[in-house]
């Protein structure tokens, strides 16, 4: 990956709608190479894909919730167990194994305090835990999709 890749990776993190003549005007390219670089970044999975950036603010799912899960369980069948119930529920938006005080953080947007508790019991009557204690988003602060590109090698 060079610079010009990483350009064109700026480019679309910014807006992945950007026409392609655009993108290569950023990038230095004249528009069918630079087309071919995009394919070539989507072949190999680096561009994972192109999508809508909703606002939750007006799709009614004010409420950040951030779950941290400790488990006494970790076998490989109960943590199938817990990915399956937590892919099920669209509320969960982000999922992940932490290290430290808490085995698993998830990240669930709703519209208020009562939507979460139906998410929790929906979660807590398929899989059990040992823990669960919820933290609510006061405000956010900072929210992006992009990824740095300055590690890029």
């Amino acid at each position: 990956m060079d610079e010009i890749d990483r350009k064109i990776l700026g480019c679309l993190q910014r807006d992945a709608s950007m026409p392609v003549a655009e993108v290569a005007a950023a990038a230095g390219l004249s528009t069918s190479p630079c087309w071919r670089r995009i394919q070539k970044l989507e072949a190999e999975g680096v561009i994972r894909s192109r999508v809508a950036l909703l606002d939750k603010e007006k799709l009614n799912l004010g409420v950040t919730v951030f779950a941290m899960v400790k488990t006494s369980r970790h076998e490989t069948s109960w943590l199938e167990t817990f990915a399956r119930a937590v892919a099920e529920l669209p509320e969960v938006v982000e999922f992940y194994r932490m290290s430290g005080e808490v085995d698993y953080l998830l990240k669930i947007v709703v519209p208020d305090i009562a939507a979460y508790d139906a998410v929790y019991k929906r979660l807590i009557e398929k899989v059990s835990f040992y823990d669960v204690s919820s933290s609510f988003a006061m405000e956010q602060i900072k929210y992006t999709t992009a990824l740095p590109l300055s590690y890029v090698e």
